[in-house]
């Protein structure tokens, strides 16, 4: 039988109609160039930062050094100090970061034992730092001074020879550590022979060099706790552990504790030193400016390059670059300082000898006689040579003339390195995950400036390393992903873009054969008011649009397997899949090709509460109560133990994902593998969001695209970065189940509105709802500018202006509940600090005052061309929005959509018009430093920048001209469309009316008495059928009132729930008149949809059909038809939005009124502002500015100068997850050869097609170098030619 299905059902039909599956237009070749570039620059970038911050360091080394002559004598606590500012300044930056997180996130203290131990190893190596640079250091040589900072490594060594034989590896990575151990005690030897040999009567020589070695060795207890984590994982010791648990719970406080005592140890050993050095601390106020120039320039260069240093380190490690731009660069840093800083030596003595020309013989001992220590300082000269000669000095203690002191010097110098370098080996070896937590990689959140590349290497984890060296990766479990997508009125078109995309993530993780185990999926859509009464049939049928996802459900099973390699076997037929009768309606089950299924949920709304909201409530009961906490509740029922069921059920909440999907929604598996890296990472994210475009064609679309854009480019990435995001939208967001399962969130949101104002908040905009809920519970939402989706856009004025009216309000009325809760929400959730509060305080009072301020724009237009009084313009500029205010009280909404548009039209000229102007103004005046001209130019300057960032984006910015001459219609005729339109609750989108002239359905044709009894048998038979395994009647079903809220046709009608049918009446519903004797029932119908697929029904499982029954009953009941309440409900909302419009246009009126006022005065309340033209010469004119409109301006600027830094910011961390995601992804996914069906023919593209022969096979991979299948799978991105690239 299964060889029948293999082979075609009809020979002759093998030509087909197939869309695009794959992705064409993303510039794989580019996106590769730029990885490639993006780790180049990365790696030159640490190695140049670290070669900067040491060679710095050594250079005030070497000016504190007795001797040497930039700094005089005298001025050495100068150079002394800046060391310390070297030590301090990362303790510093710690010591505030730890108060900012103590004070917004819940901070325990430490035990005391944990306590006294960690500061007493804080103590230990800030002492032994202190010691080592400012006491040790400027008495040894520059070739000492480099290297000795290498056996820092001792200690390091020691412990992961004593960490390997805890965790019993004793393996060859044992021979590493042993070898770096002995290596630097042999430098640590050569170095004593070295300096003690030489003169063994210098007693003072003999203490500095005790307290290097001393110092270095103290300053190796940096990195303790990265061994003692795993040696308490692997030994019995419980104090160990206790230990280590403690410092992970309280790493704030005594990050606090440790950084102040850090501090205070350095001063002291300051403090101390220079008094007993015969120095005066007193030079300090009067050093002079050449000295004061040298030493700023150099401490502003360590302190820079340090902290930057360290940046990028981290960047090159969450990129999985850990070998190429972190471990590589930083162990070339020593070898580059060394040769930097001795190069120039040599390079001088030689040309002194030259310079001789054999006159006299000198060594080295003799030049630095004669030469540099004889030297004059001239004020006037260059540093440079002077700087050289100061490293010289330091060498000149030795006989670099002698082969015996250069091979201890080198001897040693080589030991410390090799050591460094062993010590580090397990470093190659290191697995981590892309965009891996800066606390997972490193276990010491500071930096220590004076040694930057060895505390960046030595505060690297550390991971037992085993005998096959694998790496030690901490696995994540697998998550499990339940893709939930809402359905409505969606297009076929519509419809084929999500099915596509879902089985495009069958093919990437498949669930046969599974290759990988970092998460698993199932999909579930969602299908309102899936049913309708059809004339002459004993049950319901689905309506058309139903009907026609089951059709699209085949069709895509046979694109995907259809790619096959034999010609003569193509599938015609998939396999039989499910058919279920439910208590909510009824569900067909597909088991798609690779293993992972599609569960399809028909709501009838006759039987269950149907809607948006709705429909999310009731996946989430299904798939996060049903599917995920039932089997525990058996378990514990039959006596399992209670921690540990409650340890599995944290866990499997906080590795479940809903990916929340709209039904339309175009997205590539890349996507969803971006967000999911957001939340493995990340355990308090509970929402993550990508980049939406959207899709479709004219004015309405191309506005909307470049509208999106803005707001993904600059408002959501500030939001992400310096706060949350405050709406993850439902078309394409990914939610962890432990968030929804919070207090206070999925309960609450399960919630029926019972006020007016729900209707607002509630079901006008759910998404933002839900967010709303999860940031109120300490939840942070995040924005993944590389994920991105698809989805369709309004296409005409009308349905745009519905849309943006129910998205108005809904997030006015989100914001204003997030801002009165402000003091409660900045305590529990970290990532809502009150300054990011007020970020958002007066981005809303920028909303609300939006029609002023258009009409103020409008006004200086005037003013400007028609050269009138500003108070006159200003005047004429409010005349029209007032009269469609008033007009929008007293007519259908419809008109006002007409007039509205008539009026955006007449706007545009007029903004057309003005731009034109001020860009003439600026020309004839030669001046851009005008109110007008500045804000034109700035806002060009900063979204051009935006684009050049964006590049895949750029071509948006043409969008950007019917963006700007639409400001008007958008932010002052839609404003006042949405907030009159206020109590109209219902969808406004999707909506399918019939037409108005529809004729009304023809008399049944009069049949025979024959025709009669053959009729009546046959629907006998085919009831009998349909019926026979019903599970349920249709007794219980409640009707559900599809009328309006309000029944007066004069004003808007509201619904009561969030999603808008009514314009398919029920009636006309019920009097389908098929053309043919109708099936029975839904199911026979679809058994009859598609020959190529058969649907066997099967049974719903018993427990399962209870958990719906109570689920409806509690949650889900369909509505009563209550004519008094919804009356009310009416009112209530009327009364609702008079009260909030009559304050929303009082503050504008305010705004206008004031202006007004300042504007009568004149010049009496103005601010003058010098008029300078292009050159920067005033011009003897002033620019006049209102102080109301100056203050707006300069909050307006601040607040676009934030979104545009955060992007940048945001757009490096973008830029690191996408070069790590293409580095990381299994390779058996980049396509070598591809198969791609495009209109209907077998084409090749940018993927090879795959071949049917072994030769072509070969000639194609022969060919690859020359061919974009070299790189990443298309896969991994998008279908439009609009994706985000980085």
């Amino acid at each position: 039988m299964a060889e029948e299905r293999d082979l075609p059902k009809r020979p002759w039909d093998t030509c087909r109609e197939v869309p695009v599956i794959e992705d064409e237009q993303t510039p794989w070749k580019m996106i590769k160039l730029l990885k490639i570039i993006t780790l180049f620059f990365v790696a030159v970038i640490v190695f140049g930062l670290a070669l900067c911050s040491k060679a710095s360091f050594l250079l005030l080394i070497t000016l504190s050094n007795e001797g040497t002559k930039t700094l005089p004598d005298d001025q050495k606590p100068v150079a002394l100090l800046c060391i310390g500012f070297s030590l301090i300044t990362s303790s510093v930056l710690l010591f505030l970061k730890s108060i900012w997180k103590a004070c917004y996130k819940t901070s325990k203290l430490p035990g005391k034992a944990t306590a006294a131990l960690v500061l007493s190893f804080e103590f230990m190596a800030s002492l032994g730092a202190a010691i080592l640079t400012i006491v040790a250091m400027p008495h040894l040589d520059i070739v000492t001074n480099v290297t000795i900072l290498n056996g820092v490594a001792l200690l390091s060594a020691l412990l992961q020879v004593i960490t390997q034989c805890t965790a019993k590896e004793r393996n060859r990575f044992l021979v590493p550590s042993i070898t770096a151990f002995l290596l630097i005690l042999l430098g640590y030897i050569l170095f004593l022979f070295l300096y003690i040999m030489k003169d063994p009567t210098d007693t003072k020589m003999m203490i500095w060099v005790g307290l290097a070695v001393g110092g270095s060795f103290l300053v190796s207890f940096n990195w303790w706790e990265s061994y003692f984590r795993v040696i308490s994982e692997n030994s019995k010791s419980v104090f160990l552990k206790n230990l280590c648990r403690d410092v992970s719970k309280c790493r704030n406080i005594l990050h606090i504790l440790s950084s102040v005592l850090r501090i205070v140890v350095t001063a002291c050993v300051l403090g101390a030193y220079v008094p007993l050095s015969k120095m005066d601390w007193d030079i300090v106020k009067a050093i002079p400016r050449r000295e004061t120039t040298i030493i700023a320039i150099i401490i502003g260069v360590q302190l820079v390059s340090s902290a930057l240093c360290h940046w990028f380190a981290l960047l090159a490690c969450k990129m999985h670059a850990l070998r190429r731009c972190f471990i590589l660069p930083l162990y070339l840093a020593s070898l580059a300082v060394m040769a930097l800083l001795v190069i120039p030596v040599i390079v001088y003595y030689q040309d002194y000898r030259i310079n001789l020309n054999g006159t006299q013989s000198i060594n080295f001992t003799s030049y630095c006689d004669v030469v540099v220590d004889a030297r004059n300082i001239s004020l006037n000269s260059s540093v440079f040579p002077h700087l050289v000669y100061d490293v010289t000095h330091t060498l000149c203690f030795l006989d670099m003339s002698t082969i015996t002191d250069i091979g201890l010097l080198t001897g040693s110098a080589v030991s410390w390195w090799l050591g460094l370098v062993l010590a580090t080996l397990h470093l190659w070896y290191l697995g981590i995950h892309r965009i891996q937590r800066t606390q997972d990689l490193f276990i010491r959140r500071l930096y220590e400036g004076a040694f930057i590349e060895q505390s960046l290497l030595l505060s690297t984890r550390y991971d037992i390393l085993t005998k096959d060296r694998k790496r030690n990766l901490k696995r994540f479990d697998t998550a499990m992903v339940y893709l939930c997508a809402t359905m409505w009125h969606e297009t076929y078109d519509e419809m084929m873009n999500i099915i596509i995309s879902i089985f495009r993530l069958d093919k990437y993780r498949p669930k046969r054969e599974q290759k990988f185990d970092d998460f698993t999926f199932e999909a579930h859509i969602y299908f309102d008011d899936a049913f309708q009464q059809v004339k002459g049939s004993q049950g319901r049928h689905l309506n058309e649009y139903g009907e026609n996802l089951v059709g699209i459900l085949a069709e895509v099973y046979g694109i995907f397997t259809n790619i096959d390699e034999k010609f003569f076997k193509k599938k015609q037929q998939v396999p039989d899949q499910a058919i279920i009768r439910t208590p909510y309606g009824g569900r067909v089950v597909i088991t798609m090709p690779h293993g992972n299924k599609i569960i399809v949920h028909f709501k009838d709304k006759e039987l269950i509460r149907h809607k948006k909201r709705w429909s999310q409530i009731m996946y989430l009961y299904y798939l996060l109560g049903w599917k995920l906490m039932t089997k525990y509740y058996k378990r514990w029922q039959k006596g399992e133990d209670d921690m540990q069921l409650k340890a599995e059920v944290q866990r499997e909440k906080h590795n479940t994902y809903l990916l929340a999907l709209d039904g339309d929604t175009d997205f590539q598996p890349a996507a969803v593998m971006l967000l999911i890296d957001r939340l493995k990472m990340y355990p308090r994210v509970g929402a993550a969001c990508g980049r939406i475009h959207p899709t479709g064609s004219g004015p309405a679309v191309w506005f909307q695209k470049f509208e999106y854009a803005v707001s993904h480019w600059l408002q959501k990435t500030a939001e992400h970065v310096i706060g949350c995001v405050l709406c993850s939208p439902g078309c394409f967001s990914l939610f962890r189940a432990e968030a929804l399962m919070d207090d206070n969130v999925m309960k609450r949101y399960s919630t029926k509105s019972m006020e007016a104002s729900h209707y607002i908040q509630y079901d006008q905009g759910e998404d933002r709802w839900l967010c709303t809920l999860l940031l109120k519970q300490g939840w942070r939402v995040e924005y993944n500018a590389a994920s991105d989706a698809y989805t369709n856009a309004p296409e005409d004025f009308k349905e745009l202006y519905n849309q943006r009216r129910r998205w108005g309000p809904s997030t006015m009325a989100n914001v204003v509940d997030l801002l009165g809760s402000s003091n409660v929400i900045s305590k529990r959730n970290p990532s809502m600090s009150k300054p990011f509060m007020f970020y958002q305080l007066f981005a809303i009072t920028s909303a609300v005052l939006a029609p002023a301020t258009i009409c103020l724009l409008i006004a200086g237009s005037l003013s400007f061309m028609l050269r009138m009084d500003a108070n006159l313009a200003l005047v004429l500029a409010v005349i029209p929005p007032v009269i469609y205010l008033v007009l929008c009280f007293k007519v259908k909404a419809d008109t006002q959509i007409a007039i509205a548009a008539i009026m955006s039209i007449v706007y545009a000229f007029l903004m057309l018009v003005v731009t034109m102007s001020i860009i003439g103004a600026m020309v004839k005046d030669k001046t851009i430093l005008t109110p007008s001209s500045i804000f034109v130019v700035a806002m060009a300057v900063i979204y051009i920048i935006t684009a050049i960032m964006h590049p895949q984006e750029i071509q948006l910015l043409f969008h950007g001209f019917l963006y700007i001459i639409c400001i008007p219609s958008a932010y002052l005729l839609l404003t006042i469309y949405s907030m009159v339109n206020m109590n109209n609750v219902s969808w406004g989108t999707r909506e399918t009316k019939p037409a108005g002239d529809a004729a009304k359905p023809a008399a049944a044709t009069p049949q025979s008495k024959s025709q009669k009894a053959k009729s009546t048998c046959q629907r006998f038979f085919s009831w009998v059928k349909c019926c026979k395994k019903s599970s349920h009647s249709s007794e219980g079903r409640q009707l559900v009132n599809q009328e309006n809220l309000e029944p007066s046709q004069s004003e808007p009608q509201p619904l009561n729930t969030i999603v808008d049918d009514t314009a398919i009446p029920e009636e006309q519903q019920r009097q389908v008149e098929p053309a043919d004797l109708p099936a029975q029932c839904w199911v026979t119908q679809l058994q009859g949809t598609s020959s190529d697929m058969t649907l066997q029904e099967e049974s719903l499982d018993e427990e399962e059909e209870e958990f719906w029954k109570e689920l409806q009953k509690k949650y889900l009941e369909p509505l009563a038809d209550d004519k008094e309440r919804q009356k009310k409900i009416a009112n209530d909302l009327r009364e609702l939005r008079n009260k909030i419009n009559f304050a929303f246009f009082i503050l504008n009126a305010l705004w206008l009124v004031a202006t007004f006022t300042l504007q009568l005065f004149g010049g009496s309340i103005t601010i003058s502002v010098p008029k300078v033209d292009f050159n920067l010469e005033n011009t003897g004119e002033d620019v006049t500015i209102d102080p109301i409109a100056f203050m707006f301006i300069l909050g307006f600027a601040t607040s676009v100068l934030i979104q545009f830094l955060a992007m940048l910011y945001h757009r490096i961390y973008t830029l690191v997850h996408y070069v790590a995601f293409l580095d990381t992804e299994p390779r058996q996914h980049r396509p070598d050869q591809e198969e791609l069906y495009l209109q209907g023919k077998k084409m090749e593209s940018a993927s090879n097609v795959e071949s049917n022969s072994q030769a072509e096979s070969e000639r194609w991979s022969e060919e690859e170098d020359d061919d974009e299948s070299t790189y990443p799978s298309p896969l991994y991105s998008q279908s439009y030619h609009g994706g985000t690239m980085v």
